[in-house]
């Protein structure tokens, strides 16, 4: 905002509001100071009269802006507010003028005339309760943005009153279906799960010996479809090596047909599960099968050991009932995703939501067929160590921000790129790529996010296009190395792989080659999907500033709980800031037509302008931001390579989070915790859950079991290229609609079964290859199929530039698509016809 006196000349002492991450809209640090200056619509002065002068006009709006500054800064001694300019001009008369004004009031001239609004006026009570103003903002709400969305795209308002009448009865009436759909789907799960119990499983001690066996006899249930084993001890996921060696326990269900004639001996129904034994027997793990369950009658277990040692091999056996097929199970798992995605698509409610939704689908799912779990497994379900990781970085970018480092970086980048949109979209996302190698993509996304969207600002372009553009080849250069991305991580420390040659270095080289190829044509892919895309907004800048600051007064107006007299009346008192500038949008969007920038050629001249106005703020805390957090960069790679570092991903983002807090001398901790992305931990955790619970629903093993069905259908002399080519789709596609580290963790055993079982005579290394190129590159087809992209999105959403489902699919799918193609090509080349096992 800038002051104006009666030449309508700006003056360089003018007041100007720097609007801030989240807290301090823009405006409310000048109420806060004492500013003699009402709120838009706040004013009682008349709208006819020209500016008071002198005295007058100090005495008659001083009060309310001291009694609102003395309630913000009352105990807030550290709050960041932005610091004004205590210089003022000598004019005896003011304007409050934004941008948006500039035009009209040139041409009125230089009378004076105050934002007014007639329903809200200084005179009223600060005592009044808030449900009035409440109900008028949300009224002027809906006729502002029906004028809004109408003026814009067909220049002018509806017809009628009747047809905004009936629209807003319509979307009434579908928003009381949805609430009462979800609600009674709500109720129901609830019922579901609670009406049956937690069975819990009884394990039970066995010891085998080399001469001995283990036989039960087992009650059956009417009921019960399946029968499910667990077996704990030292095992490995993998099959026999071409040795044929190893030490294996063969697991035996028999049961009598019931379906045979009453005239005959019944016979036997066998089913036959083998066992390989860890030689080191110091690795445990909980081996689960399924066996079909025929009738009534009784089932009988027997285990036998096949050992090259005469010592006993202790073991864990634990047996439940299931009342649904496999094949049921399935149906049940794939309608609840597709129900997931169908909330976040069509944005019926948050995402955050619809995951949790779907986890308790899934738990009453599981409830319903006999596998409920309990209260401690759901929650040893979530991945803590990646929720760890994200809320230290948050906590970390959060105080980094303070110093004005993103604005700063932001003007370096547009220096770079000499004002050329494209080459420092280019310049941006290569950075992000090569990022990502080394450090995490979610590290990455956290510290270029926020540069992103200041750079974004000050260029007016618009923010989405960009960030969606920089979290795709996050999501590609994550997959170069093995430590940038969870499921390369996932294969690197199988210990089976690493017997067969496949280790950090091999893994690397082999997937940096494909990767460069990826991103060779990704660059002129992205160009080609832009071309009919305006990068800059739309609308004038002056518009633009306008809407943004009415999303963050709201948004600091929604934040504000009414429970004191103080804070109903600072709510109030917001609720009316946007009444008011949204009646002023409405005027304002008849009168502007709508013009697209073109790229800024007066690029050095802004470059001077913008270093003037962003610079580092704190230099000390910036010293200090930067020493935490190269050390903890530092810890990452140590923690890659250094095997006697004892502390995981997260312990090192806590750790450093903890060490910054100390550091920076944070006292308003508050503050700080009010920019971590909250929705965003919740909805991993939900997903952690929900991607679990359809993994016990056999969901992600039918897909790896029909996969290597497929391959064995396949010639001999085509099976290589054919198993390339389906592990790199299905793992692409399974890792854009689920969790990519289930999915990989699950298919690891499935391909190294594949590859040595003889009929087959796949070499596993080219399998593991096209796994890692489907599962990281598989992650850019949906906003939900990789960590990076729900993180950027939900720190867009907190600055006001939140993207959809539909914005991101419609750029990250054809990218998967295309990335997938050439990942594939290279693999066939490099496997097939070179030869490179």
């Amino acid at each position: 905002m800038h002051l104006e006196g009666r030449d309508g000349r700006r003056y360089p002492g003018a007041p100007e509001v720097e609007l801030l991450q989240t807290s301090v809209p823009p405006g409310l640090a000048e109420l806060a100071a004492g500013k003699r200056r009402p709120p838009r619509g706040a004013g009682g002065a008349d709208p006819s009269h020209s500016c008071p002068s002198g005295a007058a006009g100090q005495s008659s709006w001083a009060p309310a802006g001291q009694e609102f500054a003395s309630f913000l800064t009352k105990g807030r001694s550290h709050s960041p507010l932005p610091q004004m300019s205590s210089s003022r001009s000598k004019d005896s008369c003011f304007t409050e003028n934004t941008p948006l004004l500039r035009n009209s009031l040139q041409e009125k001239g230089s009378r004076c005339k105050p934002v007014y609004h007639p329903e809200f006026t200084a005179e009223e009570s600060w005592e009044d309760g808030s449900a009035d103003w409440e109900r008028r903002y949300l009224l002027s709400r809906e006729v502002s943005g029906l004028s809004a969305s109408a003026s814009s795209e067909k220049g002018d308002l509806p017809d009628s009153p009747h047809v905004r009448l009936r629209l807003s009865k319509l979307r009434r009436c579908v928003q009381w279906l949805k609430v009462t759909g979800l609600f009674v789907f709500v109720v129901l799960c609830s019922i579901l799960f609670s009406l049956y119990p937690d069975q819990g499983k009884l394990w039970q001690l066995l010891a085998l010996s080399p001469l001995e066996s283990y036989s039960m006899n087992l009650s059956s249930h009417g009921d019960s479809t399946l029968l499910q084993v667990d077996l704990a001890g030292a095992f490995v996921a993998s099959g026999p090596s071409r040795s044929g060696r190893e030490e294996r326990l063969l697991v035996e269900l028999t049961q009598a047909d019931p379906s045979g004639s009453r005239w005959r001996r019944p016979q036997q129904v066998t089913h036959n599960w083998t066992l390989y034994l860890n030689p080191r027997r110091s690795e445990r793990s909980v081996m689960s099968r399924t066996f079909e369950v025929l009738g009534r009658e009784a089932v009988s277990i027997s285990i036998r050991a096949s050992l090259q040692q005469t010592q006993a091999v202790p073991l864990l056996m634990a047996y439940q009932y299931l009342r649904a097929s496999v094949e049921a199970q399935v149906t049940i798992a794939t309608a609840i995703l597709a129900g997931v995605y169908a909330l976040i698509i069509f944005e019926i409610v948050h995402r955050t939501l619809a995951a949790m939704l779907g986890s308790l689908a899934a738990l009453a799912a599981l409830a319903v067929i006999g596998d409920r779990p309990s209260l401690t497994h759901v929650v040893e379900w979530i991945d803590f160590e990646t929720l760890a990781l994200l809320f230290g970085m948050m906590i970390l970018v959060a105080i980094f921000s303070e110093t004005g480092f993103f604005d700063y970086c932001a003007v370096k980048a547009y220096r770079l790129s000499r004002g050329r949109v494209w080459a420092m979209i280019i310049m941006l996302c290569l950075i992000a790529a090569v990022l990502s190698a080394f450090l995490d993509n979610v590290t990455t996304m956290l510290l270029f996010t926020p540069v992103t969207i200041r750079l974004c600002e000050a260029l007016n372009l618009d923010p989405r296009q960009v960030l969606i553009a920089e979290v795709i080849f996050t999501n590609i250069g994550g997959a170069a190395t093995a430590i940038g991305d969870p499921p390369n991580v996932i294969i690197v420390s199988n210990q089976e792989l690493r017997k067969m040659g496949l280790d950090f270095a091999g893994f690397t080289a082999h997937m940096f080659i494909g990767i460069c190829l990826v991103l060779l044509v990704s660059f002129p892919l992205l160009r080609l999907l832009y071309w009919n895309r305006k990068l800059y907004n739309k609308e004038p800048s002056e518009i633009v500033e306008l809407k943004h600051e009415i999303h963050v007064w709201r948004l600091t107006a929604q934040r504000i709980s009414p429970a004191s007299r103080e804070e109903t009346a600072v709510r109030r008192l917001l609720l009316g800031k946007v009444l008011a500038l949204e009646h002023l949008l409405a005027r304002r969007l008849h009168t502007f037509h709508r013009q697209i920038s073109q790229e800024d050629k007066n690029w050095e001249t802004n470059i001077q302008e913008l270093q003037k106005k962003h610079r580092i703020s704190d230099g000390i805390l910036l010293a200090k931001c930067l020493t935490v957090l190269g050390f903890v960069i530092f810890m990452f790679f140590l923690n890659s390579f250094v095997p006697g570092i004892h502390l995981d991903l997260g312990w090192i983002a806590i750790l450093g989070a903890i060490w910054l807090l100390i550091l920076a001398d944070i006292h308003d901790f508050e503050i700080i915790l009010h920019r971590v992305e909250w929705a965003t931990l919740l909805f991993f955790a939900a997903l952690f859950v929900l991607m679990e619970a359809l993994a016990h629903l056999h969901l992600i093993e039918y897909v790896g079991e029909q996969t290597a069905l497929l391959i064995k259908m396949v010639p001999e002399e085509q099976r290589l290229t054919a198993a390339i080519v389906l592990v790199v789709w299905v793992s692409a596609l399974a890792s854009s609609l689920i969790d990519n580290i289930p999915f990989t963790a699950t298919m690891i055993p499935v391909l190294l079964n594949l590859s040595r079982d003889p009929e087959v005579g796949l070499p596993a290394p080219p399998l593991m290859y096209a796994l890692a190129f489907g599962a990281c590159l598989g992650g850019n087809g949906t906003l939900i199929g990789a960590s990076a992209n729900v993180v950027c999105a939900g720190i867009a959403e907190q600055h006001g530039y939140g993207f959809s489902f539909m914005e991101f699919f419609r750029l990250g799918f054809p990218m998967m698509i295309v990335s997938c193609i050439i990942g594939m090509c290279y693999l066939l080349v490099a496997h097939v016809v070179v030869g490179w096992n």
